[in-house]
């Protein structure tokens, strides 16, 4: 087991867990502005009671730990760990050592930056298979077993929050702009999550299909899947080809294709998750470090 926990995930988990504590207290704390998941509910607390976040981090994420104990393995429970007592420590560290950024004036501008700060972090933490607890924990379950986007999934529970947050500490105004930072945050987080799959998928027509494949195959060392397809208006069997490249590929793909057939049927699509050779596996069929 302790050989699958890699450093630099570990590494990248605490940065995470950093830039997410440093817009958690200079944007959230310092404007009075609400959060959602269990870091909101450390806010209503922190807000109504005096009670520190960072200790209160740990304390309500003790249920979670059993839940990511023996539903997320091992491995994932480890970086959660390691998240979550990255956030506690650095909730603490940037409280003591905080300084003012005066935006007081201008809420929206620091629903923009809590928004950013906390997307980005947390989008790092998931990023290299960790998570901060809480509503990570059930986010992540809800990505693993059901496909659901974790930004959507937590926006839904950060709703909740948030009308509780509204309910003792929030005014109006400073709701709406607790909504406007949860936004920006769920899309950031969703944002940071795809940059680890920016692919394209290509489904190409074209009388001249085996050249193509043979061009894309020697120029730009991807694979292509050949189907059987059959033309309604012809009444024709055809070959469809299909093949995943990066995002920065595309331009590439449609130059060769252009190049064969410049009559080729080419549909382009964005995808989502992709794993496997030339992706998350080495010619060699070993995962990519």
């Amino acid at each position: 087991m302790l050989k699958q926990i890699k450093i630099r995930n570990i590494i990248a988990i605490m940065l995470g867990a950093a830039i997410f504590s440093f817009g958690f207290v200079h944007f959230n704390m310092q404007n009075q502005l609400g959060e959602g998941g269990f870091s909101g509910i450390t806010l209503v607390l922190y807000f109504t009671l005096g009670w520190d976040p960072a200790v209160l981090n740990l304390l309500l994420n003790i249920p979670m730990f059993i839940l990511g104990w023996r539903l997320l393995g091992k491995k994932a429970f480890i970086y959660t760990i390691i998240g979550t007592i990255s956030v506690s420590v650095f909730l603490k560290i940037f409280q003591k050592y905080q300084y003012t950024i005066h935006l007081e004036d201008d809420l929206f501008l620091v629903a923009l930056f809590a928004g950013v700060f906390v997307g980005l972090g947390l989008g790092i933490v998931f990023r290299f298979g960790g998570t901060t607890g809480g509503v990570d924990i059930l986010a992540r379950l809800a990505h693993k077993y059901f496909g659901w986007s974790m930004g959507k999934t937590m926006f839904m529970f950060d709703a909740i929050v948030i009308l509780l947050s509204w309910l003792t500490f929030l005014d109006a105004r400073s709701m709406m702009y607790t909504l406007v930072a949860v936004f920006v945050g769920a899309r950031v987080i969703d944002f940071v999550q795809d940059g680890a799959y920016a692919a394209r998928g290509a489904l190409i027509i074209s009388e001249k299909s085996s050249a193509i494949a043979d061009l894309i195959a020697l120029r730009m060392e991807r694979g292509v899947t050949i189907l059987e397809g059959h033309g309604h208006f012809t009444k024709r069997p055809k070959e469809v080809l299909y093949c995943v490249v990066g995002r920065n590929e595309v331009v590439r793909l449609k130059s060769i294709i252009h190049e064969i057939d410049p009559h080729a049927f080419v549909s382009i699509s964005e995808v989502r998750d992709v794993a496997g050779e030339g992706f998350t596996l080495d010619d060699q069929k070993q995962p990519i470090q």
